[in-house]
């Protein structure tokens, strides 16, 4: 293949690559600002040492990310990594953070609702199997079948003979994937008592996160013991060599985030995939194009 002259950017070529680069790091800084931030709460020099930090680690980790997926699909991996912890934990900051420059065709998030009445009547794992990897996928479990040895045990929504069966079934299940050459990766995001009452209150009080309360969030929180004891069972029975839990210190938000990540990559011996440089075609123009104008009334109103 004859190799072509590289594509030389002029001033306005560079203006807007700066400006799209921008607009990128602006979707992280959007993100900050729904976590709570504003430039009120960077009162200090050391805040704002950490929140420069935070950005370069994370837009470092996030190049690796896209390694990652193009090391996964060009050798075809299956890979299913597992989000479970109580509610507000912060798992769904860290599946935004891992996901947002990524391909979603490649990498995409499972978040099962409640099970409906025919589900119910399946296989219990049945429902999660529809959603496992092919070849070259990546899927984030944004909570999993997990569900019935945390919130179904807890809530009452299985019997005792469901969750013994559960359990027996579990391990076998998991081994089955990684003989089948799915790699698995189970992460537990672990808060305090005290932080989980705050994120709430934050919740209750930000018009733009009650969606995220729901009265079984509400009656998690009363019920708190017995999430704990129900945790340290699940962990206790489920940790194998073929799939162990890993706990993600989470009180952080941001070190949760990178230090989630970072393991995550860890887990792969993956490297960068060679690319065919990428040349933009010249457009064609023929001499008769007209281009028709919108009319007045199709055209949304550019209010800002």
């Amino acid at each position: 293949m004859q190799q072509q002259a590289p594509q030389h950017l002029d001033d306005e070529q560079v203006r807007r690559l700066r400006e799209d680069i921008l607009d990128s790091l602006d979707e992280e800084l959007e993100m900050s600002w729904e976590d709570g931030f504003d430039e009120r709460t960077a009162v200090t020099e050391q805040d704002k040492v950490d929140r420069a930090h935070y950005f370069r680690e994370l837009l470092r980790l996030q190049g690796e990310l896209v390694k990652l997926q193009d090391w996964v699909v060009a050798t075809k991996q299956r890979v299913v990594i597992l989000f479970e912890g109580r509610d507000a934990a912060g798992k769904g900051g860290v599946i935004k953070r891992i996901t947002q420059r990524l391909n979603p065709r490649v990498c995409r998030v499972a978040a099962l609702p409640a099970p409906n009445d025919r589900e119910r009547t399946q296989w219990y794992f049945q429902r999660y199997v529809a959603h496992l990897p092919a070849a070259g996928e990546i899927v984030l479990f944004d909570r999993s079948w997990y569900n019935r040895a945390g919130v179904e045990r807890v809530m009452g929504f299985c019997s005792d003979d469901e969750y013994e069966e559960f359990f027996r079934t579990v391990p076998e299940f998991e081994k089955m994937l990684a003989r089948s050459g799915i790699t698995l990766i189970k992460y537990w995001f672990s808060i305090t008592d005290d932080e989980q009452h705050a994120r709430f209150l934050g919740r209750i009080h930000d018009p733009l996160k009650q969606w995220k309360l729901s009265p079984m969030d509400l009656e998690s929180r009363r019920r708190w013991e017995d999430y704990t004891r129900a945790k340290e069972t699940m962990i206790e029975r489920t940790h194998i060599p073929e799939a162990p839990w890993w706990v993600v210190q989470a009180v952080d938000k941001k070190r949760a985030r990178l230090n989630c990540i970072d393991h995550l990559l860890g887990h792969f011996n993956y490297h960068e995939i060679p690319h065919d440089e990428i040349q933009l075609p010249a457009r064609v123009r023929n001499p008769d194009y007209l281009r028709s104008p919108v009319p007045d009334d199709m055209v949304v109103p550019e209010k800002y």
